[in-house]
């Protein structure tokens, strides 16, 4: 399989946020401790909304540092990233944003008997590859900024 151009990789990963439901969202305690966990998402077109529940720890590890490793589950087609993360009650959402969530992933955390909140992860860094011979050139945004 030929490489794909940084121009098409970025289209797929795009593509990919729009309609993949699912991301493996690893976090750490502030002792270090790794977290990992699958959760559903909405993209935006600029960042991901998560939803957990409080108390979990993936919820109390954004709560403390607010950063997150993010990959989307496909080995074979890798999107993964570095984020940032804002913690949101449902009240802080723009308006809709609650009802778009439930309506693409299939859970409305504001049905829950459990708080949940809602996090707001901005990537900083993302690489897309599918095999060895596209990790030149795998880093398609750095510092917030797409690269292509």
């Amino acid at each position: 399989m030929r490489p794909r151009s940084p121009e098409v990789r970025k289209q797929d990963v795009l593509k990919r946020l729009d309609e993949d439901v699912d991301a493996w969202v690893s976090t750490s305690s502030a002792d270090g401790t790794p977290y990992l966990m699958p959760l559903s998402f909405l993209w935006d077109g600029e960042t991901l909304l998560f939803s957990t529940a409080a108390s979990n720890p993936t919820s109390l590890n954004l709560q403390s540092n607010g950063l997150a490793h993010v990959a989307l589950d496909h080995t074979r087609d890798v999107v993964i990233f570095s984020a940032t993360a804002e913690t949101l009650h449902v009240d802080d959402l723009p308006p809709g944003a609650a009802d778009t969530f439930a309506l693409k992933t299939g859970f409305d955390p504001r049905r829950a008997t459990a708080l949940y909140l809602y996090f707001r992860l901005t990537p900083t860094t993302l690489q897309s590859w599918q095999e060895a011979n596209e990790l030149p050139g795998r880093t398609l945004m750095k510092n917030n900024t797409w690269l292509v």
